[in-house]
């Protein structure tokens, strides 16, 4: 796929677009993303970076990086995509220079968006008003009670099972393997310690089935109670894996949340409920 970030990148040649922030590629984003590749023009999304919530001073957890974004509109067959930094400045341009200066700039023909869709100062545009534009502009039905909230709502409950039916897919945390304490493998269970971006959502503490780089994984959220840790770590212990991982970028499915995080009263316990945790992880299935 073909990224580019300011519109005179990309040739004006007609094009089927879908526009929104996209965070997580729900089954609602992809439903939208999905009618503009199958309307026919090149397909291409416009998205926006940083969350546009943040401009307005609101934190916004993210259900995924960018990069992660960008990696699943691609799966859904786009070609090209227009990442523009959502600044101040575009918050305030006029809906109409928006379409002539991002959208016809382009060459979009189609332009397709959930009914929610607003842009442009003080969301004042909408698919309506591209339509008096000139716009084959699209409403695309959303997906019932499927939201970006919602998710966030039940990622932070460690309801991940719940959330995978809501993305299509298991939710993800994302990051880089770093340094750890390395106390995993003198227990038996070295673990990948995953560096995650602090504006990144991160499920509720507690210990989970999953995978990461293609294999099961044993995972751990938490502090790391039983060595009295006070700083969040996520932990990957990855079945039958052994090697090097430090540098790398990984992507870490959660797929069922198997017990809280604690204390044990010996290691030789917390060795036991490490072995458990792994022999779940065997036998769990992936939702979504």
């Amino acid at each position: 796929m073909n990224l580019a970030r300011r519109p005179e990148e990309l040739d004006a040649v007609p094009r089927a677009v879908a526009i929104g922030t996209f965070d997580g590629v729900h089954r609602g984003h992809r439903r939208v993303i999905e009618a503009a590749v199958g309307c026919g023009g090149r397909p291409t999304v416009v998205t926006f970076a940083p969350h546009p919530r943040t401009i307005l001073g609101n934190r916004v957890e993210l259900l995924s990086t960018v990069e992660r974004r960008l990696e699943l509109i691609e799966e859904l067959g786009v070609e090209e995509t227009l990442l523009l930094e959502f600044t101040p400045e575009l918050a305030a341009m006029a809906p109409e220079a928006f379409a002539d200066l991002v959208l016809r700039r382009i060459g979009a023909q189609a332009v397709v968006a959930g009914p929610g869709f607003r842009f442009g100062h003080r969301a004042s545009g909408d698919l309506g008003l591209l339509r008096r534009l000139g716009f084959d502009a699209r409403t695309v039905d959303p997906v019932p009670g499927v939201s970006s909230s919602e998710i966030r709502r039940l990622v932070r409950d460690g309801d991940v099972v719940a959330a995978a039916a809501m993305l299509g897919r298991p939710p993800e945390v994302e990051g880089t393997v770093v340094l750890g304490d390395q106390r995993g493998g003198t227990l038996g269970y070295p673990t990948a310690n995953v560096s995650v971006a602090p504006d990144v959502l991160v499920a509720r503490y507690g210990i989970y089935a999953g995978s990461a780089l293609g294999r099961r994984a044993a995972i751990s959220i938490g502090t790391n109670p039983h060595y009295g840790g006070t700083e969040r770590r996520v932990e990957a212990f990855l079945l039958d894996f052994t090697g090097d991982l430090y540098g790398e970028r990984v992507v870490v499915e959660l797929w069922l949340r198997l017990r809280d995080e604690q204390a044990f009263t010996s290691e030789a316990d917390l060795v036991a409920a490490i072995a458990s945790d792994v022999e779940q992880t065997r036998r769990a299935m992936r939702p979504g």
